[in-house]
């Protein structure tokens, strides 16, 4: 795999929806240049893609294959366990706010610090099992905003089948969704013990019947990023193919 050659950068954004400041793990890549536009990849568990998905080289190698244009990573990290659910789960009590901070308050921001092609094709968001679920719906919520979806292992329930089911016009988001075939009894956070592959078909059935530029993967293995990690170099080549 490419080395990661590019720069990491912090920033912190202070989001009047959430109260309170959040900081954000930027990779500008080997390529970057004030000069140039730049897709705009925003990860969910930012941190988690940069330690355990090894986004920077996934970027590096997928340019210098020439399979993706210049693309910045931008990583938002959680803050704790709860503080994910909260934001990322769709009974979150903080879930409807995060929606709107990454649509209204973090998308201005990046496109007023970086050189970013300022489009809703230019944007993509990924996410692992309830970050893949913010992921979606804040595409399902905003898809002028955000182009792109990947999705890993989401956690996936009868409201968010609903959601895709309801969804006006699917030409408008391009969606990568993979699950692992052993995920029939997930842990999650609140202590349930979940399958996780019965609904993810479900959903994959119901964004087939949409017409969604969509790609579906299940891959050998379970709910760890054992398995999704060789899954990233796949999800990032398909949404921000050339």
């Amino acid at each position: 795999m490419a080395a990661a050659k590019g720069a990491m950068r912090d920033y912190t954004v202070y989001s009047s929806e959430l109260n309170e400041e959040i900081t954000l793990l930027a990779y500008l890549p080997s390529t970057f240049s004030l000069f140039h536009k730049h897709s705009l990849l925003i990860a969910q568990d930012g941190k988690d893609y940069f330690m355990y998905g090894k986004i920077r080289s996934v970027i590096e190698q997928l340019m210098e294959s020439g399979k993706i244009d210049r693309t910045i990573v931008v990583g938002i990290p959680y803050r704790d366990v709860k503080d994910r659910y909260e934001k990322y789960h769709p009974d979150g009590k903080k879930n409807s706010r995060y929606l709107r901070f990454l649509a209204h308050e973090l998308v201005p921001f990046l496109d007023q610090t970086f050189p970013t092609y300022q489009t809703g094709k230019g944007r993509a968001l990924i996410g692992d099992s309830l970050g893949g679920t913010v992921s979606l719906i804040a595409g399902l919520l905003y898809p002028h905003t955000f182009g792109k979806i990947a999705m890993q292992s989401p956690y996936i329930d009868e409201g968010i089948i609903a959601k895709i089911q309801q969804f006006a016009d699917p030409s408008l988001l391009q969606i990568y969704h993979s699950v692992g075939k052993d995920e029939t009894a997930v842990k999650t956070t609140d202590g349930d013990v979940r399958d996780f592959i019965t609904p993810n078909r479900k959903a994959k059935e119901a964004f087939l019947q949409k017409g969604f530029l969509y790609e579906y993967n299940e891959f050998a293995g379970g709910h760890a990023w054992t398995y999704w990690q060789p899954d990233v170099p796949l999800a990032v080549g398909r949404i921000l193919a050339l």
